[in-house]
């Protein structure tokens, strides 16, 4: 009979086995994502090193946002990001599961689809810069018209926060302090524009 010890021990090993394939078959979905990302960039002229890639199904609590390099098919680093609010409270976490979705205006909500990352600009949040967001689907093509932006928020922590969410704002992908700055960092030195990507699995 097994003692209680070796029965702990094979539990470990069991949930560690698991994480290790469900973190491989993530892996997989975010390499999938990044080769259609360097297809589009190639066919219409967005920058082929870097995009930023978005998956809203992860846990807010949890860094979702990858500036992904399109060369490697790699991510160079995540961060956490914030969706928006929706009909819940601005500034707390009650959708860090279930962002609602949504392209209406006033809306409140985090629209999906593929984005050009646009003109730099000045923000009242954060280190005070934002870069436009032009949607180019049918579900994300009033962004400009929202004035849904990148940018950063005080509110945002630079780690994990799990099992608490990121403080949901009106519907921007916002950041914290730090993840702007290396995000400014980067993309004032492009001359093509990139691709942001936000989408669910």
């Amino acid at each position: 009979m097994l003692s209680l010890c070796m029965l702990i021990a094979c539990s470990k090993t069991d949930s560690e086995i698991r994480e290790d394939f469900l973190r491989k078959n993530y892996n997989n979905l975010l390499k999938e994502k990044g080769n259609e990302a360097k297809t589009f960039c190639e066919t219409f002229h967005f920058d082929r090193q870097h995009c930023i890639l978005i998956d809203l199904s992860v846990h807010s609590g949890k860094k979702r946002l990858h500036v992904w390099n399109l060369q490697t098919n790699r991510s160079m680093w995540s961060a956490l990001v914030s969706h928006g609010c929706g009909t819940n409270p601005w500034g707390r976490d009650r959708s860090k599961t279930n962002p609602q979705l949504s392209n209406q205006p006033n809306s409140h909500c985090a629209s999906i689809g593929k984005y050009r990352i646009g003109e730099r600009g000045k923000s009242s949040w954060g280190i005070g810069v934002n870069y436009k967001l032009h949607g180019l689907e049918s579900t994300n093509n009033n962004a400009y018209q929202r004035t849904i932006v990148l940018h950063s928020w005080e509110a945002i922590s630079d780690h994990d926060t799990y099992p608490f969410g990121t403080p949901e704002g009106w519907g921007c992908p916002a950041v914290s302090n730090t993840t702007m700055e290396k995000l400014d960092r980067l993309l004032r030195k492009k001359q093509q524009p990139v691709l942001m990507w936000i989408f669910t699995e």
